[in-house]
């Protein structure tokens, strides 16, 4: 059973990224209307007029009028037809690295345009046999009752997500290293890719987090094992990408700790030789995670008390960007970023959470965020393929799938996180499509898709 309930917003192209931000439509119609000529009252008399024009005369003149008349609206005709094949082509990119060539763009597909639609065959797991999904998360085992939103899937306009096939991707995973790196969102995302992948695995004891750690939210590192696959999925928690530090000398008092914008996390050396590396962050970039604690920005050995936020966010990303650039070898490994993830808040103070019972008709402005839009910049000017995972938009539509209050702490209500199973098992079925597939779409250019053995 499907119904559609909501229209993603538009994505943009850039070049050289997976961006999905704007799409546009071309659905225009034209309307030609031909006039009847007139003649204008001779300024002769009528039989003089008669007498110099004969009636044959009169028809071919007609008929030569008629023909160009015809010409004029077979050559409208003619460009209007070749404007509707053309420019939808030009405009449709798979918002890969780099834009499609027409030719290649008829047969594209935005993943990101699209729509959440009914399908029973949701939720792919169940929470309460998945040991690494938090508590905190497990929405129903926390006394939610309503189940509509673990129903929801995401149909693309142009083209459809392959059906989760658990048995094909664990055999394509064989050997590799998949890692998140972020903040708690990317956790929960790193929590729904293990809780997908073990619904194909018999002997559930042979997936184990290999420092024997239970899932928390303060541990730096998270390793699960699926160890008759012989590969791992990996989580390591960093909220705001480059180094924290403590407040430097002859600082102001005001001055707790400071972000070094110009230097990535002193873990980041543990990120590389991964087969996979999916990023995020912006959640922490926020005043009350910064300046209300005494949290400031250096660059070099310089303190930079009057930078904003977004600009302040803008160089961490160039100093990530950079990293990249230098450190990963993207013929071996795949790079996403994933961008900013909407909360839906009943105010500003973030005290009241009203979780729906369906996904939102009207965003509210949720489908932009100033965060997604600097990925976007950032990535497009790297020189290595980076594909941009850009779930702001279709993110914004589902204020029905947040914890609100059947998290462990029901006290404090919560419409930034997810329930799982829920919208992050979305995230990742767009991720493996991405990495496997083999269904003759284009694919993002300077990746391959992985094959068996691969």
């Amino acid at each position: 059973m499907m119904e559609t309930m909501s229209n993603s917003s538009r994505t943009t192209s850039f070049s050289r990224t997976t961006s999905f931000n704007r799409s546009t439509s071309f659905n225009r119609s034209t309307s030609f209307k031909s006039r009847t000529p007139t003649v204008a009252s001779p300024t002769v008399s009528q039989s003089s007029w008669v007498s110099r024009v004969s009636p044959f005369s009169w028809v071919s003149r007609w008929f030569h009028t008629l023909i160009v008349i015809f010409t004029f609206i077979s050559f409208l005709i003619a460009v209007y037809g070749g404007y509707l094949y053309v420019m939808p082509s030009l405009n449709l990119t798979f918002h890969g690295y780099g834009v499609l060539e027409p030719a290649q763009s008829i047969s594209s597909c935005n993943v990101f345009d699209g729509s959440w639609v009914v399908d029973d065959n949701y939720p792919l797991y169940n929470a309460t046999g998945c040991p690494f999904v938090e508590q905190g998360f497990n929405c129903l085992a926390n006394g939610r009752r309503d189940k509509d939103y673990l129903k929801y899937r995401w149909k693309p306009n142009n083209c459809d997500i392959p059906r989760f096939n658990v048995q094909s991707i664990l055999d394509k995973l064989r050997g590799k290293r998949v890692v998140f790196v972020g903040d708690s969102m990317s956790r929960t995302q790193w929590e729904s890719l293990i809780c997908l992948l073990m619904t194909g695995v018999e002997d559930k004891k042979s997936v184990y987090e290999v420092n024997g750690n239970k899932i928390t939210k303060q541990i730096r590192y998270l390793g699960v094992r699926f160890s008759s696959f012989n590969f791992t999925v990996e989580f390591f928690r960093s909220v705001f990408l480059v180094q924290q530090g403590w407040m430097p000398r002859h600082a102001p008092k005001r001055v707790k700790s400071i972000l070094k914008l110009d230097k990535l996390d002193d873990i980041s050396n543990q990120w590389i030789n991964s087969d996979v590396l999916i990023f995020n962050t912006g959640q922490w970039w926020v005043p009350g995670k910064l300046f209300d604690t005494g949290c400031y920005f250096q660059v070099g050995n310089s303190l930079k008390l009057g930078i904003s936020i977004p600009t302040a966010f803008r160089t961490a990303l160039d100093t990530w960007a950079a990293w990249v650039e230098e450190k990963i070898d993207t013929n071996r490994t795949h790079v996403f970023f994933r961008t900013f993830e909407p909360s839906h808040w009943s105010d500003p103070t973030r005290r009241f959470c009203n979780v729906t019972d369906h996904p939102m008709l009207d965003t509210r402005g949720r489908d932009r965020s100033i965060f997604s839009d600097t990925v976007h910049e950032v990535v497009k000017n790297m020189t290595v393929p980076v594909a941009v995972l850009h779930v702001t938009s279709m993110s914004s539509f589902r204020s029905d799938a947040h914890v609100g209050n059947w998290s462990d702490k029901p006290s404090v209500p919560d419409c930034s996180h997810w329930c799982l199973p829920g919208l992050p098992d979305v995230w990742n079925e767009i991720i493996l499509f991405y990495l496997f597939n083999d269904k003759g779409l284009p694919f993002l250019e300077g990746f391959e898709p992985w094959h068996s053995g691969g």
